[in-house]
Protein backbone atom coordinates (compact mmCIF):
# COMPACT_ATOMS: atom_id res chain seq x y z
CA UNK A 1 0.00 0.00 0.00
CA UNK A 2 1.57 3.39 -0.83
CA UNK A 3 1.63 6.86 1.46
CA UNK A 4 -0.83 7.93 -1.23
CA UNK A 5 -3.91 5.21 -0.23
CA UNK A 6 -3.41 5.80 3.36
CA UNK A 7 -4.13 9.27 3.22
CA UNK A 8 -7.09 8.77 0.92
CA UNK A 9 -8.31 6.41 3.46
CA UNK A 10 -7.91 8.88 6.40
CA UNK A 11 -9.53 11.44 4.79
CA UNK A 12 -12.31 9.89 3.24
CA UNK A 13 -15.22 12.78 3.44
CA UNK A 14 -17.73 10.57 0.92
CA UNK A 15 -17.45 7.45 3.50
CA UNK A 16 -17.93 10.20 6.90
CA UNK A 17 -20.98 12.53 5.31
CA UNK A 18 -22.88 8.66 4.30
CA UNK A 19 -22.43 8.27 7.74
CA UNK A 20 -26.53 7.22 8.50
CA UNK A 21 -26.17 8.83 12.60
CA UNK A 22 -23.89 12.24 12.99
CA UNK A 23 -23.02 13.04 16.65
CA UNK A 24 -23.76 16.84 17.47
CA UNK A 25 -20.91 18.81 18.08
CA UNK A 26 -19.46 19.15 21.86
CA UNK A 27 -20.96 22.89 21.61
CA UNK A 28 -23.77 21.35 20.23
CA UNK A 29 -24.36 19.08 23.46
CA UNK A 30 -23.52 21.95 26.11
CA UNK A 31 -26.24 24.29 24.38
CA UNK A 32 -28.85 21.58 24.94
CA UNK A 33 -27.76 20.45 27.82
CA UNK A 34 -28.02 24.05 29.18
CA UNK A 35 -30.85 25.12 27.62
CA UNK A 36 -32.57 21.74 28.57
CA UNK A 37 -32.37 23.55 32.28
CA UNK A 38 -32.91 27.30 31.48
CA UNK A 39 -34.10 27.88 28.08
CA UNK A 40 -32.86 31.22 26.65
CA UNK A 41 -35.21 33.84 26.34
CA UNK A 42 -36.36 34.39 22.37
CA UNK A 43 -34.67 36.89 20.56
CA UNK A 44 -35.26 37.75 16.65
CA UNK A 45 -32.20 36.66 14.34
CA UNK A 46 -29.29 38.60 14.75
CA UNK A 47 -31.00 41.80 16.33
CA UNK A 48 -28.85 44.79 16.52
CA UNK A 49 -28.16 45.50 20.66
CA UNK A 50 -28.85 49.23 19.78
CA UNK A 51 -31.21 51.00 16.98
CA UNK A 52 -29.02 53.04 14.80
CA UNK A 53 -29.54 56.41 13.65
CA UNK A 54 -31.06 56.64 9.86
CA UNK A 55 -29.33 59.92 8.27
CA UNK A 56 -31.22 61.64 6.07
CA UNK A 57 -30.48 61.57 2.55
CA UNK A 58 -28.21 64.60 1.89
CA UNK A 59 -26.09 63.94 4.39
CA UNK A 60 -25.92 60.24 2.42
CA UNK A 61 -25.37 61.79 -0.82
CA UNK A 62 -22.76 64.34 0.59
CA UNK A 63 -20.87 61.04 1.79
CA UNK A 64 -20.48 59.64 -0.82
CA UNK A 65 -19.68 62.94 -3.09
CA UNK A 66 -17.08 63.54 -1.05
CA UNK A 67 -15.38 60.16 -1.39
CA UNK A 68 -15.40 60.45 -5.09
CA UNK A 69 -13.98 64.01 -5.15
CA UNK A 70 -11.05 62.67 -2.46
CA UNK A 71 -10.53 59.30 -4.93
CA UNK A 72 -10.20 61.85 -8.11
CA UNK A 73 -7.96 64.10 -5.77
CA UNK A 74 -5.70 60.98 -4.78
CA UNK A 75 -5.55 60.32 -8.39
CA UNK A 76 -4.54 63.41 -9.29
CA UNK A 77 -1.77 63.89 -6.91
CA UNK A 78 -0.38 60.18 -8.16
CA UNK A 79 -0.20 60.98 -11.46
CA UNK A 80 1.06 65.00 -10.80
CA UNK A 81 3.71 62.74 -9.08
CA UNK A 82 4.31 60.21 -11.70
CA UNK A 83 5.06 62.84 -14.25
CA UNK A 84 8.84 64.06 -12.72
Amino acid sequence: MTENDDWEREFDHRWANSAEHKEPSARARMLAARWKENPPDPAPFRADPDPVPHRTSWASTAMVVGCVIAVMVLIGLAQFGSSY
